[in-house]
């Protein structure tokens, strides 16, 4: 057909073009809006720059077609040919293109947000710098595709096959990739926060300093792929594995790593702090130099794992055996002034073989103190701050409180391995003298605390305040009970504690309140701010902790729901000391 009757016919109000062979003429420019080309040979035509928004393309062949620049808003191309066609720049929003031939096709720097791509095939597709924005691409073929610093915020990419892909720099946060294949794909610095990336084969995968904070990889595959340097706070790997991967200077803070395969897995210089690694597998692993700061080892295998010069400030084990570890050396503290593990044990020298299973933290820097009669919560507190003041570098943290036998006993952690027997002693023999102080100075106190006796705020320990017997008490008697008491616990520790201090440790009491099913809002959003306020009124030292920890807290520690109360109540003590 003439390429002037075909556009005469279309001016004269005709849109149904089906079977059409239109194939090498140029329409560069044409106006075709709403254009019914179904089945058309378009094979080799120049229709760049025209105007195609809600043309119908359904099986059309556009083999190595021109389309650059041209407009294809809500344009059908279900199960059309457009094989090595010219795309870049393209509009194809909401577009359906859905079991399109798209391989080999140039879509770079082109806008496809909202397009529905399901099966669609795209093996060698260059989508460089493209935005795929809320796109559907599940069951795609994308084998060898370039995405380079493409878009894909939200886009669906579930059963996808990305095999050698090239997403280096991708944006593809919150998007969906469960069940997909990224074997061998290049992830580099690829922003995938919040994604869910459950099931996806990531094997020999390159995500060297990748962002996946936030993300659910839940039983994926990332087996020996390089991780060097990424980004996975809050991550979810649970069963995920990692056999033999590479995941040098990581980020793994707070990470859920439970019932992951590590084995043999490179962790060095890794920061696995406040990570879960609850029936973990790190046989074999590298761990020298990584940061186990406040992680939880429950039944953690570590069989000839490599923990030399490990900070181990805080760990939590439970039924973790450290025999078979490798390990010369590990650090008990940490110094958060400069960000650097401190406190070397051994101090000299290296550790023969089992020695730090025989000195691992749960027993070695865990003080059991037994007392007669149940102790006053507020003598015990200034007498655990006179310890503090005793013993250089020493930080001590009430773990548990529990009634045996007839006798009070209190579990106290320590952050460095100490001779806990003499520290024990030494809580047992100033506890006496510190109450007669305190009661003689009692009232005064509680003046400089602005804390009124008619606020029946009781601070005396009652046996195992964490967990009051319930035999009594009716469900919601009970959790009242429990939340006044955990309330008081939190106003004490803020009132004692230097930020960095107290922060984890009102984190845990906030989860064991949601375990309970008991709400924790007020306390987020009033009293740990009312104390904090209350504090800085009076502590000018506490108000320089609090400008310290907003200088040094990191994105997991200022977002979190503890840290959100505490910035928030740093901003209202600024408030506060602009007001006349």
């Amino acid at each position: 057909m003439q390429v002037q009757n075909f556009l005469e016919r279309y001016r004269q109000g005709e849109r149904n073009f089906t079977n059409i062979d239109l194939s090498g003429v140029n329409l560069k420019g044409a106006n075709l809006r709403d254009i019914n080309l179904t089945n058309a040979n378009l094979t080799g035509t120049n229709l760049s720059w025209a105007s195609l928004n809600q043309a119908k393309f359904t099986g059309t062949n556009l083999h190595q077609a021109d389309l650059r620049s041209a407009l294809l808003n809500n344009a059908d191309f279900n199960r059309a040919i457009l094989s090595r066609a010219k795309l870049n720049k393209v509009d194809l929003r909401l577009a359906t293109l859905q079991e399109a031939d798209l391989n080999w096709a140039d879509l770079s720097d082109a806008n496809l947000s909202g397009a529905e791509l399901q099966n669609a095939q795209m093996d060698r597709v260059n989508l460089e710098q493209a935005k795929l924005d809320h796109a559907q691409l599940m069951g795609a073929q994308l084998m060898e595709a370039n995405l380079r610093r493409a878009s894909l915020i939200t886009a669906n990419l579930t059963g996808a096959n990305l095999r050698e892909a090239d997403l280096e720099q991708a944006n593809l946060r919150d998007a969906i990739f469960v069940g997909a294949n990224l074997t061998e794909a290049n992830l580099n610095a690829a922003y995938l926060r919040a994604s869910n990336l459950t099931q996806v084969d990531f094997h020999r995968a390159i995500l060297s300093n990748a962002d996946l904070s936030d993300a659910n990889c839940e039983s994926a595959d990332f087996s020996r792929a390089n991780l060097n340097g990424a980004y996975l706070l809050r991550t979810c790997l649970h069963k995920a594995d990692l056999l033999r991967a590479i995941l040098q200077d990581v980020y793994l803070l707070r990470s859920d790593l439970s019932e992951a395969n590590l084995r043999g897995a490179d962790l060095r210089r890794a920061d696995l702090s406040a990570a879960y690694l609850k029936d973990t597998s790190l046989n074999e692993a590298n761990l020298s130099e990584a940061y186990l700061l406040k992680s939880y080892l429950i039944r953690t295998k570590l069989e000839g794992a490599q923990l030399t010069g490990c900070c181990i400030h805080n760990w939590y084990l439970e039924d973790v055996d450290l025999s078979e570890v490798e390990c010369s050396y590990v650090f008990t503290q940490f110094n958060y002034t400069t960000k650097s593990p401190s406190q070397r044990y051994p101090t000299t020298g290296d550790l023969q073989p089992g020695q730090l299973s025989q000195h691992n933290a749960p027993d070695a820097l865990i003080i059991n103190v037994l007392f007669q009669d149940a102790p006053n919560w507020s003598v015990l507190a200034f007498t655990l701050t006179q310890v503090e003041l005793e013993c250089q570098n020493i930080q001590l943290t009430i773990k548990s409180y529990e009634l045996i036998e007839k006798q009070h006993l209190l579990r106290v952690s320590v952050n460095r391995i100490v001779n806990i027997k003499i520290l024990s002693q030494r809580i047992l023999q100033l506890y006496p003298e510190i109450s007669q102080r305190f009661l003689v100075h009692r009232q005064s106190i509680l003046d400089f605390l602005e804390i009124q006796e008619t606020q029946n705020l009781s601070i005396e320990l009652a046996p195992q305040p964490l967990a009051p017997s319930r035999s009594k008490l009716s469900l919601s008697d009970w959790r009242q009970q429990l939340y006044q008491e955990v309330v008081v616990q939190i106003q004490r520790i803020i009132m004692f504690q230097a930020p960095e201090d107290f922060f984890n440790s009102v984190e845990r009491l906030l989860e064991f309140l949601r375990k309970q099913n008991i709400s924790t809002e007020e306390i987020q959003k009033q009293v740990i701010i009312q104390v904090i306020r209350k504090r800085a009124k009076k502590d000018l030292l506490f108000q320089k902790q609090l400008r310290q920890w907003e200088e040094k807290a990191d994105d997991a520690a200022r977002f979190s729901l503890v840290g959100e109360a505490i910035c928030l109540g740093i901003a209202l003590v600024r408030s506060d000391a602009k007001s006349p």
